[in-house]
């Protein structure tokens, strides 16, 4: 799957219809591997996307950002994107990152852990490809039990509170101030392009 809709890869019905669609092909597929090329910006939801990869490739272009960030946005992060952060960077990382909507440059992500390598833009793709067939070598039941077991807990807890986290997102995003600090966010963005 290519992710192409500049500048950040906006979220829009269309795009997430074709993703759920492919996601539930892949999902009954267990020799499935998920290993991402980010050669653009990946906040909020695509930063999501990434996390749940089994492998991050992303270019080492300092316009290339990655990270929650909700709180820019004067909203909150579902439990679910944290949790999933918590267990790629950790407690204390995902503290910060999430609290500040931290956009990680290339070499940061890095470091703390976002992405597993940084390579220039025309060596993604290669990259990715000699990546994956490290992965295709391993045994796949092994693999696969062994994601099951890191993966689930945080998977079964999404399960288990899906409809509650609806509720609270409705209710949060449909306020009065909430609607306002949005509306300014998306100013300031108009303000940047134009």
């Amino acid at each position: 799957m290519k992710l192409k809709n500049p500048p950040v890869n906006s979220l829009s019905l269309e795009l997430l219809t074709e993703l759920v669609i492919s996601l539930e092909k892949l999902e009954n597929d267990k020799t499935f591997r998920g290993i991402i090329l980010t050669s653009g910006a990946s906040p909020a939801g695509g930063c999501l996307i990434s996390l749940t990869c089994d492998y991050r490739v992303l270019a080492d272009n300092p316009k290339y950002v990655i990270g929650l960030n909700e709180t820019l946005l004067g909203i909150i992060a579902p439990f679910w994107f944290k949790d999933t952060l918590m267990n790629t960077i950790g407690h204390r990382a995902s503290e910060l990152a999430l609290q500040l909507g931290i956009l990680f440059p290339p070499a940061e992500a890095l470091q703390v852990g976002m992405v597993d390598k940084v390579v220039p833009e025309d060596q993604v793709q290669s990259t990715a490809l000699s990546v994956m067939a490290q992965w295709l070598s391993i045994p796949d039941h092994a693999r696969q039990l062994t994601k099951n077991m890191m993966r689930k807990p945080t998977a079964d807890r999404l399960v288990k509170h899906r409809d509650s986290d609806i509720q609270n997102f409705v209710s949060f995003i449909s306020r009065d101030s909430i609607q306002k600090s949005l509306q300014v966010y998306l100013g300031k963005l108009r303000q940047k392009k134009g």
